[in-house]
């Protein structure tokens, strides 16, 4: 460890422009915000099985003192600091779980547990929402009101952030407003996405076991073939993006999934399609199975065959407030060297259940460039080697102190 923290260090004091405008006290949290999200990599949990991540983040806030609720929704936290007066209540979501991915990284720090790994920064979200919560406490007396800091599991499936909802983290005392941020290796290091309006689109999946006849491979005419239908039918379901749609909209339609058959001399009975569709705008949610519904059917009948859809909605899109997400932007301006290193055109087509607590609260969800090509740590999310250059953790606990002096100013 003492050798790649020397790296990061060698590269932040060459460097100067990543760290920002992060204060003195935040900066000496540097070597803990490691430590934690570190231990979290070594130690990666799937969804609403993240005990030891749970217990790591309960000791911390058991030592320093802080109010929490444990066990909530399986294994959510909520960590609550009072300021210095009454005032208004912000809230500071950080994801806990990681994915069923077979690391690949050769680090000292790396997965411990075969098939699972931290593949998404979801230790650095952690770790970074530890640092605020350390560093409010010790400076409760510069705000007012109530912060309150969740630690959720399951963001990866099937979903934590509605049962944390359902259990109640937004009431007493009730929410006014919600932040999160997610490293982000699409922009590089010193730079922080932030937009109003969308910035994550929705997930929706589908399953399709399309019905036809079996039979002999070189007797065709006594079948209805199940792979002709679905071949038609997947082709027909591009046009609902490129016909039925008004072409400024941003949408996916993606089959991902297509099986068949046994054998190569054999009409397949059946056929199996699965899929994902992603879109921002929020009006599109009856729209799309409606037309997926009407290609499938009529593509069907015209060959006499069945089907059987299933279509469901995982999460809606991410929807920022825009007058919370002019906080997030005027205290990252204040935070970057430059407002270049602002990146306002960020969205993604990648999806995020903070989305639910964005349809309770006002809020801003953003970006926090994490990228670093010059260490090798610039992999995609859910790669096997993803990782990040963990001089963001520290600028990831400036931005949240800021956006919560500012949210709840001392008059």
């Amino acid at each position: 460890m003492g050798d790649v923290m020397t790296m990061l260090t060698t590269f932040a004091d060459s460097h100067p422009e990543v760290q920002g405008r992060v204060r003195p006290d935040i900066k000496g949290l540097q070597l803990d915000l490691v430590s934690w999200r570190r231990s979290l990599h070594q130690h990666p949990e799937l969804g609403f099985r993240e005990h030891q991540t749970a217990e790591l983040v309960h000791a911390c806030l058991e030592s320093w003192g802080i109010n929490h609720q444990t066990h909530i929704a399986q294994t959510g936290i909520v960590a609550t600091i009072a300021g210095a007066r009454p005032g208004p209540v912000l809230a500071i979501r950080a994801d806990m779980d990681a994915l069923p991915i077979q690391e690949e990284n050769q680090v000292p720090y790396r997965s411990q547990h075969d098939g699972v790994m931290h593949a998404c920064g979801h230790d650095g979200h952690t770790a970074i929402a530890l640092g605020t919560a350390l560093y409010l406490h010790q400076h409760c007396h510069e705000f007012a009101g109530t912060v309150k800091i969740i630690f959720q599991p399951a963001e990866e499936g099937p979903g934590g952030a509605a049962p944390m909802i359902a259990a109640g983290v937004l009431k007493k005392p009730d929410v006014d407003a919600l932040i999160g941020l997610h490293l982000w290796n699409n922009l590089p290091l010193g730079t922080v996405g932030v937009r109003s309006g969308p910035l994550m689109a929705a997930v929706e999946l589908f399953e399709c076991i399309i019905q036809g006849k079996g039979g002999h491979g070189a007797i065709p005419q006594q079948t209805i073939d199940s792979v002709v239908v679905s071949a038609q039918v997947v082709n027909a379901l591009q046009t609902i993006v490129a016909r039925n749609l008004n072409p400024l909209e941003a949408v996916v339609v993606t089959v991902g999934q297509l099986q068949a058959g046994t054998a190569m001399n054999v009409i397949a009975d059946t056929a199996y399609l699965g899929g994902t569709v992603r879109y921002f705008n929020p009006d599109l949610a009856a729209v799309i199975p409606e037309r997926m519904e009407q290609i499938i059917a009529g593509v069907c009948q015209s060959h006499g065959a069945s089907y059987d859809l299933d279509y469901w909605s995982l999460y809606p899109p991410v929807v920022n407030d825009a007058a919370i997400a002019d906080l997030v932007r005027s205290v990252a301006e204040s935070v970057v060297e430059t407002p270049a290193r602002v990146v306002p055109e960020c969205r993604a087509m990648a999806g995020e259940d903070i989305s639910f607590f964005l349809q309770e609260v006002p809020g801003c969800y953003f970006f926090l460039g994490s990228a670093n090509p010059d260490l090798n740590l610039d992999y995609p999310h859910h790669h096997p080697r993803f990782d990040f250059d963990e001089t963001a953790l520290g600028l990831g606990v400036e931005l949240f102190v800021r956006c919560v002096e500012k949210f709840c100013a001392l008059e």
